[in-house]
C-alpha cells in the first residue's frame, strides 16, 4: 500500500438549525474548546468549528435534527478528575462507566443529545 492514515483531523456532531451560540456556550465555554472560524465558502451552511491540541470537532446543522445516541467521539482528558468536578458544577450530568477492565471514562450528552466520552 502507497498510502496510510496518520490522523484525525477532525469529527462532527450534529445541532438543530440556529443553535450555534448553544454550542460555542457548551463546546468553549464548558468543554474549554478554541472557537475557530470556518471558511467563508462554509459560512452559510451554518454550525460552529472548535479546535483542541491538533484537532478539530465541528458542529454541523441538520434538519431535521437527530442527535448522535451511540455514536460518539471520545476525548482524553489531563486534569480527568477536575474535568468530572467542573462538569458537575456546570450541571453536566455525567455517566460512568466501569465496563473495560483498567479503563475510567464516563459519558456526558452535549445541549442537543450528542454523546460524548471522556
Amino acid at each position: 500500500m502507497t498510502f496510510s492514515i496518520s490522523q484525525i483531523d477532525h469529527v462532527q456532531v450534529v445541532a438543530p438549525v440556529g443553535q450555534e451560540e448553544m454550542a460555542i456556550a457548551f463546546y468553549a465555554g464548558v468543554l474549554g474548546m478554541k472557537v475557530i472560524e470556518k471558511p467563508a465558502a462554509l459560512k452559510a451552511r451554518g454550525g460552529a468549528w472548535f479546535e483542541f491540541g491538533n484537532q478539530q470537532l465541528h458542529v454541523g446543522v441538520e434538519e431535521p435534527f437527530s442527535p448522535a445516541k451511540k455514536a460518539h467521539p471520545a476525548f482524553r482528558v489531563a486534569g480527568y478528575g477536575e474535568m468530572k468536578t467542573h462538569l458537575l458544577a456546570n450541571k453536566i450530568e455525567i455517566k460512568e462507566d466501569d465496563s473495560i477492565q483498567g479503563v475510567e471514562r464516563f459519558f456526558v450528552f452535549d445541549p442537543f443529545g450528542n454523546r460524548l466520552e471522556f
